[in-house]
């Protein structure tokens, strides 16, 4: 039996381990050796010496490939087809690439009702299609959810979504108050492991993971949260107070009926639910005959929260002319999780530092000098104020102090996403006049300013992050 000097791989309690090709290349020299004699020359310039070195290379490719093989049996480290074959084994299917998805108020006439399909567009040409049907009642007003035609992370900031572009006869106006939850490519590796281990806790009933598990199985669902108040007293939570001994669900996207459905069929019967939506859901269950038993379910829709950005690069002449815009478009890919590492989410705490290496990737250009992140979790001020054109008028400071460079914002939606301070009026920290950077109309309202200076921004319970590229500064240093 021939036998060799290259050392044999093992596989142990450690696992598959593979020889060095430094020691498969010993070996096999060792190998002509024992076949040709020891005059033999051995220098790798050589014939045999090259001869070596390929049948080093082979063997090291073989072994290299089945280390990766091995590994990929493990969850924690599957991905592609090995990760959905993992998956299938709990009888869940990768997510496909989800739109991104904005709460909207629509205003029209009581009893007309706005069906599932209906269709709006925002100011830069992007269709979205309601996902819910509602009607009208006596105040004329109300909330429907609408998805963008094309999927991916399409930022949708508030304010933008202002025309009906499939007209339906007493339906007015359409606005989106809030941010649109940035949507995304196919399910990445992390997402996909993170909802598999969920998915284990999907089969027990009553769980906190069994309903986070059940509510992220839905389809159109980017992101959720649950949590309970197991007390008899009330209890703050990620800055929102749920009622004693009551369930609290948060998710952005899918259909309200689904997640409702998915929510009671995993909580505890009996217990309450806490939210801003309210969907009533029937057990069809063997046994029942209509009218069937009908229950009361409800969850939050989280209210978009603006991210906001300053980033500070190196100046040198390797800076390309779109510097900013490649920045921008890293840094949103990367809040969406598109870049492999874990994305913004519900609840979440979002740090700086994960933005570096994405940023970093961009080139030998992109030498960062800071990054900072801020949101109006953390105002730098609070007032009543009103926009015309582009002068901001502070009729009066309730709390902190007004500065160049801090962006706008406030809870209707009504400011245009990415206003900042740009130069003092009459103002200096309080009441008085600002010059802001975009030319619009708002009427006399309670605003917050934020200002990009942080490290880390916690973001709360019934909050989801978002980011437009106006809420991204670049500058060179």
């Amino acid at each position: 039996m021939a036998s060799s000097s290259v050392p044999a791989p093992s596989f142990g309690s450690a696992g598959f381990v593979a020889p060095l090709e430094s020691e498969i290349l010993a070996g096999r020299l060792a190998d002509f050796v024992n076949v040709f004699g020891s005059n033999l020359n051995l220098d790798l310039t050589t014939p045999q010496g090259q001869l070596a070195t390929s049948e080093t290379a082979i063997i090291g490719a073989v072994l290299n490939l089945f280390l990766y093989y091995t590994s990929q049996v493990d969850p924690a480290f599957a991905q592609g087809r090995m990760q959905d074959g993992i998956g299938r084994i709990y009888f869940i299917e990768r997510n496909p690439a989800q739109p991104t998805v904005v709460t909207c108020t629509v205003i029209g006439a009581q009893g007309v009702t706005i069906p599932v399909g209906a269709q709006a567009q925002d100011q830069s040409g992007n269709t979205y299609i309601c996902t819910q049907a509602g009607t009208f009642d006596a105040t004329g007003t109300m909330s429907l959810t609408f998805a963008n035609t094309q999927v991916g992370p399409i930022p949708c900031p508030a304010g933008t979504l202002a025309t009906i572009y499939q007209a339906i006869p007493g339906w007015d106006t359409i606005t989106n108050p809030g941010n649109g939850a940035l949507g995304n490519l196919v399910e990445s590796r992390t997402d996909f492991e993170a909802r598999r281990r969920l998915a284990v806790a999907q089969n027990s009933l009553g769980s906190i993971p069994s309903v986070l598990g059940a509510v992220l199985t839905v389809s159109g669902v980017l992101d959720a949260f649950v949590t309970d108040n197991s007390s008899n007293n009330p209890q703050t939570v990620g800055g929102v107070t749920i009622p004693p001994n009551n369930l609290y669900v948060a998710v952005a996207g899918g259909a309200a009926a689904d997640i409702g459905r998915a929510i009671w069929t995993r909580k505890m019967p009996g217990a309450p639910t806490y939210g801003n939506t309210n969907v009533q859901v029937q057990d069809t269950q063997s046994g029942y005959v209509p009218p069937y038993p009908t229950y009361s379910v409800s969850f939050t829709r989280p209210t978009p929260v603006s991210i906001y950005f300053s980033v500070v690069i190196a100046n040198s002449l390797l800076v390309p002319a779109d510097a900013a815009i490649q920045i921008q478009n890293a840094i949103i890919g990367a809040f969406a999780g598109l870049d492999g590492g874990p994305r913004a989410r519900i609840g979440s705490t979002v740090f700086a530092s994960r933005f570096y290496a994405p940023i970093m990737a961009l080139g030998r250009w992109a030498k960062i000098v800071d990054v900072l992140i801020g949101s109006v979790n953390a105002p730098s001020a609070s007032f009543v104020g009103s926009i015309a054109g582009n002068v901001l008028t502070v009729a009066s400071a309730t709390s902190g102090t007004l500065a160049v460079g801090q962006f706008i914002d406030d809870a209707t939606g009504a400011i245009v996403e990415g206003t900042s301070i740009i130069a003092l009026g009459t103002g200096a920290g309080g009441a008085g006049t600002y010059t802001v950077s975009s030319n619009q109309t708002v009427g006399t309202e309670a605003m917050m300013s934020a200002v990009p200076s942080l490290f880390k921004v916690p973001v709360q319970i019934n909050q989801i992050p978002v980011v437009a590229a106006a809420d991204i500064a670049v500058s060179l240093a």
